[in-house]
């Protein structure tokens, strides 16, 4: 009610004045980016099994998002599933992350493979043309593991068919061009700003980074998520997703329930890496893993080293 009702009608009134004032669409299109990346989140509850008690209620209501955040559902739960499970384990990295390596696998890599990572790191290229190009056309294609993942091609298949009945249906009624102007600004904005909440989530100096053997899942979220302080304002629109080192403890506490969690454990605070709005922009500099010094460091700290 809080969420989806003033997303659809932030929509409506943004297809309203786009024809006339589409500076005044593209302003409105900040705020309903926030309230698409809040229904993110209640997507992502939904397939940790968290937003409501039932399994059905779940699934429907994930499903439904899905149409929206054009993420498909199944397919992009069983990738978070296996991020939970392996996060900050060196050795099954790969799966619903931000690829890292370690300073001795940058090291051993080609030059053209060195050059292909920095440009992968690279906020502009992850970012600003990665996470719309994800969300907008590489999640409508089984490719890959995907494709020959037969849940994960029928995950994306269903929802390729939904939006072409959901945004084909308001095509006709509004236009195509009316639809695009207006969706398409939400998408780009929300996907960038939930590129970068994912970011550093788990991407900060001193992260947690561990072998098989000696990895720990407890350790792994309290000192390998961070906890993103963030206004009261900003925490409402992210879902309190900011809470992360929680999440990753115990992800069938849904996010109205995340706050309450850590005021009433002491414990909660004491584990917790706090990383402010400022601070957040800074750890876009860390790229590599040193399993020496146990640190995230820059390519420009490595440079030096080896200079």
């Amino acid at each position: 009610m809080t969420t989806a009702l003033p997303f659809v009608a932030l929509l409506v009134a943004m297809g309203i004045v786009s024809s006339r004032h589409y500076w005044l669409a593209l302003l409105m299109a900040v705020p309903a980016a926030g309230l698409l990346v809040r229904l993110f989140i209640f997507q992502h509850d939904c397939g940790h099994g968290s937003f409501f008690r039932s399994r059905a209620a779940n699934d429907a209501v994930g499903r439904a998002i899905s149409v929206l955040t054009l993420t498909p559902y199944g397919h992009w739960r069983k990738g978070h599933a296996i991020h939970h499970a392996s996060s900050g384990n060196l050795d099954r990295r790969g799966r619903g992350d931000v690829e890292i390596l370690t300073v001795d696998e940058y090291r051993d890599l080609s030059p053209i493979g060195r050059l292909g990572y920095r440009l992968y790191r690279s906020p502009y290229v992850q970012v600003i043309i990665g996470a719309p190009l994800n969300f907008i056309v590489l999640q409508r294609i089984p490719r890959g593991a995907s494709f020959r993942d037969r849940g994960a091609r029928r995950s994306m298949l269903a929802l390729d068919a939904a939006l072409a009945v959901v945004f084909g249906a308001a095509m006709m009624l509004a236009g195509v061009g009316t639809v695009l102007a207006v969706y398409l600004p939400v998408m780009v904005l929300a996907s960038w700003i939930g590129n970068w909440l994912f970011y550093v989530q788990h991407q900060f100096d001193d992260a947690y980074w561990e072998r098989d053997g000696t990895w720990n899942f407890h350790a792994s979220a309290l000192r390998g998520s961070s906890y993103f302080k963030l206004s009261p304002i900003l925490q409402w629109f992210s879902g309190n997703i900011g809470l992360h080192h929680i999440h990753h403890l115990c992800s069938r506490v849904p996010n109205y329930h995340l706050q309450a969690c850590f005021d009433d454990a002491p414990e909660l605070h004491l584990f917790a890496r706090r990383i402010s709005l400022r601070e957040s922009l800074r750890c876009w500099r860390f790229a590599l893993w040193d399993e020496q010094r146990r640190t995230m460091v820059a390519f420009r700290d490595l440079d030096l080293r080896t200079a």
